[in-house]
């Protein structure tokens, strides 16, 4: 039996393994609430919450797929600075949160953004730098308002530690995505492709799920 035959056939399903099970890891019953839907009292609380809410929230994990393989799309340092974007404007959209702002259907505009933004990645669709900054800034604000849910009436330590938190999730899960697709991509460019393709269907159809579920 050649292992290394066999290796090479199953190495291009593994990526997209990965990111099914990143995705069906979470469920939408614990989607918004990391300390079980009570308030971060202290820094640790409010850290932990904030590192696990984008990876146990599903429609947020899958908007994190998306915006990796469209930031992967890009060039150069471009690749790690407009995603800086999106994580900066989900520390405003939670600040809007806090600070008693309103967004009306906040959850179904959440999963518009997923839906739109795996549609491009699906397709494809390199819409640019620029472009996607501003898709990456508009995106963020509704995730950050989402976000926001789980901290409101939050003491100050524990407000800082959760957006310390969530920030650096998502900018690690983005920027090392970008990285990990190049390592496999400097390997077989079909696995990269085939890893790309079945993350951005997940993520697509997650936002389908969370839009249609948002009427319910």
């Amino acid at each position: 039996m050649n292992v290394t035959n066999t290796t090479d056939k199953f190495l291009p399903a593994m990526p997209a393994a990965v990111s099914g099970a990143l995705l069906l890891a979470s469920t939408p019953a614990f989607a918004h609430h990391a300390m079980g839907g009570a308030t971060p009292q202290t820094l640790v609380q409010g850290l932990l919450s904030g590192l696990a809410h984008p990876v146990i929230g599903l429609d947020h994990l899958a908007f994190l797929v998306v915006a990796m393989l469209l930031a992967c799309a890009l060039k150069g340092t471009a690749r790690f600075l407009v995603p800086l974007v999106f994580v900066g404007a989900t520390l405003g959209g939670t600040a809007m949160h806090v600070g008693a702002a309103n967004i009306p259907l906040s959850e179904t505009l959440v999963a518009m953004s997923v839906i739109i933004a795996g549609v491009l990645a699906l397709t494809r669709r390199n819409p640019g730098a620029l472009a996607l900054s501003v898709i990456f800034a508009a995106s963020g604000i509704l995730h950050g308002y989402a976000y926001g849910e789980s901290i409101v009436g939050a003491e100050t330590t524990p407000l800082l530690a959760y957006l310390a938190g969530f920030a650096a999730i998502q900018y690690g899960i983005i920027a090392g995505g970008v990285l990990a697709l190049d390592k496999l991509a400097a390997h077989s460019e079909s696995s990269r492709a085939l890893a790309s393709s079945v993350g951005s269907l997940a993520a697509l159809l997650t936002g389908g799920l969370f839009f249609a579920l948002s009427f319910a």
